[in-house]
């Protein structure tokens, strides 16, 4: 009788046990934003994109290039809008600006390119370079570091090496002198997510 009746209560609470799971998993609602595989799937590819990107433009010397691509009289990029030093109507007119739009404007994905150094007291300085406004929470990111010297020159509307140096104290260049080797390291981060 003892044994029947400890066998009836191991019964009673597995079914207890297993009733309280099914309601726990049914409270449980699954929404556009919840974390799935498949959205970690598509960050990760995002993620691979931005590094391709700048892989790309930097195999193609074209990251360097883009960061020179500035107008020394304006002290701003060549071809900004509404008085910016950065772009908000897409990316730049050079090379790199053509991969970023081959890469996320065709695809529906926004980003953000800022430009990461050092200043004279050595404090990380973030400067824009493309904006497109305030990253999502599940944005990623990708960044490349280039170096700069103090006889690189500034780029022309038209992509071409001007006359002005960086190193020179004329020069009103966004990217500060460390005054040390070499001009300044800087880091062209790319932050992408999905609109």
């Amino acid at each position: 009788m003892r044994a029947q009746a400890h066998t009836l209560e191991a019964i009673v609470s597995g079914m207890v046990l297993l009733a309280s799971l099914v309601f726990a998993l049914q409270m449980t609602a699954v929404t556009p934003l919840s974390a799935s595989t498949s959205s970690q799937h598509i960050e990760n590819q995002q993620q691979a994109i931005g590094h391709g990107v700048l892989a790309s433009a930097a195999a193609e010397d074209a990251l360097k290039p883009a960061v020179l691509y500035w107008d020394n009289s304006t002290a701003q990029f060549h071809n900004t809008a509404g008085g910016r030093e950065y772009y908000t109507n897409g990316p730049p007119d050079n090379r790199f600006g053509e991969l970023l739009e081959r890469a996320f404007d065709q695809r529906g994905i926004a980003y953000n390119v800022y430009l990461r150094f050092q200043n004279t007291q050595e404090r990380t300085v973030t400067t824009r370079y493309v904006y497109s406004g305030e990253p999502s929470d599940n944005a990623v990111r990708a960044s490349h570091t280039i170096t700069l010297m103090d006889d690189d020159h500034l780029r022309d509307a038209d992509g071409t090496r001007n006359s002005t140096r960086i190193g020179d104290p004329a020069t009103d260049y966004t990217v500060s002198d460390t005054g040390k080797n070499v001009y300044n390291t800087v880091s062209v981060e790319v932050v992408a997510w999905r609109i």
